[in-house]
């Protein structure tokens, strides 16, 4: 008996496993490239800061409910309108695209970042030079102030050098009353009084330390700077001498370029009228204690800052009027001055729709 037998067909070969294409892997990789220069473009660091208008302080206003300058113990008048102190921005921690984005803005600007800090300095080290720069501003401002006022000032050993010919001889914090026979009224006088003394001199210096006052011989020492005069050890610095009390209350601001505002400020308050007329003020500069106005960075970023809150005016320092006078904006009137007197000098013939000194 035959049988019939069916043979089934051989199973077929598994499906082979197709590759990824040429094109897969190129867009791959070109995402893979763009995540990872999206990455260093946004996380990566530049030696760069970016530099920009900053907040501005009206120093005849408040600031947390505190008169920005006050006096106490002497009467101040009343005064009007505002005197704002300008200020520069600064963003250190600027990544590639940030600095990028902040340069095409056209508001900022980027600089080296050495050129604000020093190698090896600190972020908190910058701070406390900034503050430190800012306190001297305010002293400086008021002696001005007072000085053009006409209230008498002293002349103080704020440093006293170490193995100068003061150590140990002359206290610091003492009040110079005279050197070489010369009278102190200010701290130019001391250098004036050593102009014609050699290293070896003996000359007397008086002084007066706690309410105690005593003269004492001092042999001169020789400066490190070269030059051929006697050399004391002392820094005399100018500070008011009334029976008042001017404060300045204001934080998280730093450098020394707010001088002559606060300047204006104590004098507008001293004094009789409003010194600006009721007008939007603004300005900047650094002041010594004679009254004369430096120069400062960032002109242009406090002028579009001033601008922008309103000002109608802006003190510039004189050695600031070229590019002042360049980068103002538009309707921003621009007053220069080189002194206090000035300043207020202008104030005065603005008020009264007279000419002042332009850039």
């Amino acid at each position: 008996m035959s049988e019939t037998v069916t043979t089934a067909p051989p199973p077929a070969p598994p499906p082979r496993e197709r590759g990824l294409t040429r094109r897969t892997w190129t867009l791959i990789i070109s995402f893979l490239v763009v995540a990872a220069l999206g990455l260093l473009g946004g996380f990566a660091r530049v030696p760069y800061v970016a530099l920009g208008p900053g907040p501005t302080y009206d120093v005849l206003g408040k600031v947390k409910d505190s008169d920005v300058v006050s006096v106490e113990g002497q009467n101040t008048f009343p005064t009007s309108g505002t005197l704002r102190m300008t200020t520069v921005s600064l963003t250190d921690d600027v990544s590639l695209f940030g600095a990028l984005g902040l340069w095409l803005s056209g508001r900022y600007a980027l600089a080296p970042r050495e050129e604000f800090f020093k190698p090896g300095e600190s972020e908190e080290e910058v701070q406390r030079n900034n503050e430190l720069a800012f306190s001297e501003s305010q002293t400086s401002a008021e002696v001005a102030a007072l000085h053009y006022l006409g209230y008498p000032g002293k002349v103080i050993a704020n440093q006293v050098t170490k193995g100068s010919p003061a150590e140990n001889v002359i206290p610091l914090g003492a009040r110079i009353i005279s050197v070489n026979g010369k009278q102190v009224q200010s701290s130019a006088d001391v250098s004036a009084a050593l102009e014609n003394t050699k290293p070896g001199d003996r000359i007397e210096v008086a002084f007066e330390k706690d309410g105690t006052s005593k003269s004492t011989q001092i042999t001169l020492g020789t400066r490190e700077d070269g030059r051929p005069a006697g050399f004391i050890g002392i820094s005399p610095v100018d500070r008011a001498d009334v029976p008042f009390k001017i404060k300045i209350s204001l934080s998280d601001v730093g450098g020394p370029s707010a001088g002559l505002i606060f300047a204006l400020a104590i004098v507008d308050k001293l004094t009789p009228g409003e010194l600006n007329g009721g007008k939007a003020i603004a300005g900047t500069g650094e002041i010594t204690g004679d009254g004369t106005v430096k120069p400062i960075g960032g002109i242009a970023f406090k002028m579009v800052a001033a601008k922008e809150a309103g000002a109608t005016a802006f003190l510039v320092p004189s050695a600031n009027c070229t590019d002042a006078k360049q980068q103002a904006p538009e309707g921003l009137k621009l007053i220069k001055v080189e002194n206090l007197k000035d300043a207020v000098s202008s104030l005065e013939a603005l008020n009264k729709g007279e000419s002042t000194p332009s850039c």
